[in-house]
């Protein structure tokens, strides 16, 4: 029993056996603690259990915890490689005690694990309790009979564990264990302490006392447990070796090392080895957990382990690429354990490829540069702040690279000239920023990005979460507060809430703490980065600096997941049956709906819009996971990524990737691949079904498409059956015969209406309209007028050519008057009199005793309108004085 593998198994069985609920690791990225930047110790997830914030269906837990320490106050990263137990990642072994068993049990159950199942033999154990901690030591002496010298009292605060300035609080006991006479170094608390003999191997933190102010320690009504092992010690214990680095774990990333490089492990590149081994796992890991690498926050330590590693394969040799090359290696050594490790293999592949073929070219470029710049300084020199300044801005050279790399000729670096250089740079984006136009109103968030950075966000991972207010903003000002009743906005260090972009709305949701509750109303980005969270103060009261509790809308995320994986899904179906001359022009990604905006020159045929249905829904279907990767955007583009329309873009970009394309040109191929920055489903069942509602024009040359997607699609398909069922019960037939039947009624109103105007045709043609209705004679011309009731306008043209064909020789005037009460007339002329009468004349003078203006045809035929319906006799009078006067 000492693979690593198994010692982390057998710890989590005893416990099991022993009553407590092994929980799984918590991700790297604390959920529930702000001020962390990553998670450094196995009771992290615990921590609002122990203050008695949230309440868990068990009192007893053991976990192997995943954690870093590369950032921060706990940041090993220096010594990581030239040392035998600093790790930037390492496992935590841990069992608790939330208010169950105290000391004499934590006690007992950690001597029977390291003697009993582990089998340490006891003579080469020692303990170290807090001085004033005289029950945990006679527990020690009761339960492994261990003498007065082998608990060694400690009065320093290394054995008293504290969570805060306030807060639970207790005395600690670590078990040690003693590698032997041949190692130098002298037992916990003599002045040899430092050296590498005794090795702490536990620790056991009994929660006994509750931090109330600083001079104010009162005793907690339920004290709890938390210890922690680190397993790379115990295995290194367990497998007779004394460097962390030669246990199992690292020997199989070292063995894979040194293949791919062809370096040997031992001699002078024993540390480079070992370096790229720990940063491995680091970055794998972090990337696993959501973290990808950039210029600020945890990105930013992501990307410092990342190069750090890189210029050690550099410095092996490494013709090419090589971290990525490893992964195979990790995850057949911790796949099984941790299988976030497997799942995410692919884009743990992706982003370190990309990121090693990037920083090969920066670190190229920088070493020749720095080379020319310090060619006159020797040993003890130093490189002036404003070169250094330089080789970071202008060939993206970091300042710790520059360290780093003059480290070993004894060359400093001016890190006063280069804050000098770096604040000049600010102060000029600054007075840029203010001078941008319209831009200059936004410089609120300017200066907040600038003073507090980037918001970390979260979302892709979580939907809860905790963060810090970093500032505060109402009426375009910065405040302290936000009373309640109030509205305002909120920048916090982290986010799980997603601003708004690439049209995928900004989410909403709640920002809760000690005595304050907000309604997250809206989220948007600004300034490059800048998260900023629209909020109403619903109760109490916030401030900058309160810690809060972040919750979005989980049901509303979910919808806009569904609708924007949907989007993508539609895009590369209107490819497939449109063309490939489409892409998108717009879009709006929200919960209830999605719309995509796309170039097409003309209609979408409803054939067409049915097979990009059937398409999208295909990969509905096939239930296929949704893969993102971090990739170089030019590569990406390449490779076949398509561009979202209104994303901004860097120099690195997500790129996700959706179902089997199982016919066409790409049949057997990813279906769908494109760069976007929004969230998305994990897998593409999760979208429910697709359905196109409507598709329209924009503009020229754009379409639009609406479609809903899952219960908003199923909702509109039963409203959709509703109606039809309420349609077949008013014209009393089935549901299968409804199409037949409105066939039937339409075809029976055509005729019916054909047969109505022709009656009323008849009957404008037959007379009875009053006086004005009758055939006439004015000035030697025969006039023919009628008031048409109930006669469409189109059809009045006919009524005036049947009169000039009875009359022969004369004018024609028929005034048709609708049921809204306007009026149309038609004037016609037969041919031997329009050289003396024209019928645009005439019937322009019928138009103005309508009430209208104008009219226009044809002199044997014209025709206009009026509003006044009830003049109608009064258009025919004005016709016969035009004749009269003539």
């Amino acid at each position: 029993m000492s693979g690593v593998n198994e010692i982390r198994s057998t710890f989590l069985d005893f416990f099991a056996k022993n009553g407590h609920e092994p929980v799984a690791s918590s991700p790297l990225v604390p959920r529930n603690d702000p001020t962390l930047m990553f998670t450094n110790a196995g009771m992290v997830q615990f921590k609002n259990v122990f203050t008695g914030l949230e309440k868990r269906p068990y009192v007893r837990a053991a976990t192997s915890q995943k954690c870093v320490r590369a950032g921060g106050k706990h940041n090993d990263l220096d010594n990581v490689g030239y040392t035998a137990r600093h790790h930037t990642f390492f496992e935590m072994l841990g069992n608790f005690s939330f208010g169950d068993y105290f000391k004499e049990r934590a006690i007992e159950l950690a001597w029977t694990l390291v003697t009993r199942e582990f089998g340490l033999p006891k003579d080469r154990l020692l303990v170290t309790v807090y001085s004033e901690d005289d029950e945990a030591a006679a527990f020690w002496r009761k339960i492994a009979g261990l003498s007065d010298d082998r608990i060694i009292r400690i009065s320093t605060s290394d054995n008293f564990w504290a969570m805060g300035d306030t807060g639970p609080c207790g005395p600690c006991s670590e078990i040690f264990f003693d590698h032997g006479e041949g190692i130098p170094g002298g037992p916990p608390g003599s002045p040899d302490e430092d050296g590498d003999r005794f090795i702490e191997i536990w620790n056991l933190v009994f929660m006994q006392y509750e931090q109330v102010s600083k001079t104010e320690r009162i005793t907690l009504p339920r004290p709890s447990i938390d210890t922690g092992m680190g397993l790379e010690r115990i295995a290194a214990v367990l497998q007779g070796v004394h460097n962390n680095y030669d246990i199992d774990l690292f020997k199989a990333l070292i063995r894979a090392s040194v293949e791919a490089t062809g370096v040997p492990a031992e001699g002078g590149q024993t540390a480079s080895h070992r370096i790229i081994a720990d940063h491995l796992r680091a970055s794998s890991f972090l990337i696993a957990d959501g973290v990808l690498p950039s210029n600020e926050g945890r990105g930013y330590v992501l990307r410092r382990i990342m190069r750090r590693a890189m210029r050690h394969a550099h410095l092996l040799g490494a013709a090419d690429p090589l971290l990525h090359r490893l992964v195979p290696a990790l995850v057949r050594e911790m796949g099984q354990a941790y299988p976030e490790l497997v799942r995410a293999e692919s884009l743990i592949t992706e982003t370190l490829r990309l990121e090693e073929t990037r920083f090969r070219r920066t670190l190229a470029r920088g070493l020749g540069l720095l080379d020319e710049a310090t060619a006159g300084l020797a040993s003890g020199g130093r490189l002036d702040g404003e070169t250094a300044f330089k080789l970071y801005d202008t060939y993206g050279f970091p300042l710790d690279l520059t360290q780093d790399a003059l480290k070993a000729r004894g060359i400093a670096v001016d890190t006063d000239g280069f804050a000098t250089a770096m604040e000049r740079q600010k102060a000029e984006a600054r007075a840029n920023w203010a001078g941008s136009g319209e831009a200059a109103t936004e410089t609120v968030w300017f200066a907040i990005r600038e003073r507090v950075g980037a918001t970390e966000f979260l979302g892709y991972e979580t939907e809860a979460a905790e963060g810090v207010v970093t500032a505060l903003v109402q009426d375009g000002k910065e405040v302290d507060t936000l009373p309640a009743g109030s509205t305002g906005a909120v920048i916090l260090n982290q986010t799980p809430f997603y601003g708004e972009s690439g049209g995928q709305v900004g989410d909403v949701g709640t920002i809760t703490g000690p005595g304050f509750r907000l309604v997250v109303t809206d989220t948007q980005k600004k300034a490059d980065g800048l998260f900023v969270h629209s909020v109403r103060v619903e109760e109490g009261s916030v401030a900058v600096g309160a810690a809060v509790e972040l919750a979005v809308d989980h049901g509303r995320r979910t919808r806009i997941r569904a609708n924007h994986s949907a989007t993508h899904l539609l895009h590369e179906a209107l490819r497939q049956v449109l063309g490939t001359h489409v892409a998108q022009k717009g879009s709006l990604v929200s919960p209830d709906r999605l719309r995509f905006d796309f170039s097409h020159p003309k209609p979408v045929l409803d054939e067409e819009a049915a097979e990009v249905e059937r398409l999208a829904n295909s990969i509905v279907l096939q239930d296929a996971p949704v893969s993102t990767r971090l990739m170089a955007v030019d590569d990406a583009i390449a490779s076949g990524a398509m561009a979202l329309f209104g994303e901004k873009y860097g120099d690195e970009v997500r790129v996700v990737s959706m179902g089997t394309a199982i016919e066409g040109e790409k049949a057997g191929r990813t279906y769908s691949v494109e760069l976007c920055g929004g969230t998305h489903v994990g897998r593409t069942g999760e979208i429910g079904l697709v359905h196109i509602v409507n598709e329209g024009a924009v503009a020229a040359g754009v379409r639009r498409l609406e479609a809903l997607t899952g219960d908003a699609a199923r909702r509109y398909f039963a409203d959709q059956e509703k109606l039809l069922k309420e349609i077949a019960g008013t014209l009393k037939v089935s549901v299968t015969d409804v199409a037949d039947r409105v066939a039937t009624l339409v075809e029976d109103r055509r005729k019916l209406e054909r047969d109505l105007a022709d009656a009323r045709k008849k009957l404008a043609m037959g007379g009875g309209g009053g006086a004005a209705d009758a055939v006439r004679e004015i000035g030697g011309v025969r006039l023919l007028a009628r008031v048409a009731e109930g006669v469409a306008p189109k059809d009045l043209k006919g009524l005036v050519d049947e009169g000039k064909k009875s009359l022969g020789s004369g004018v024609v005037v028929m005034v048709g008057v609708s049921e809204d009460g306007k009026a149309g007339v038609v004037v016609g002329v037969t041919d031997d009199l329009t050289s003396r009468f024209s019928a645009v004349d005439l019937v322009r003078h019928a138009s103005e005793a309508l009430g209208g203006k104008g009219g226009g045809g044809r002199p044997d035929m014209a025709q206009a309108g009026g509003p006044d319906g009830a003049k109608a006799n009064d258009a025919i009078a004005a016709v016969e004085a035009a004749l009269a006067a003539a």
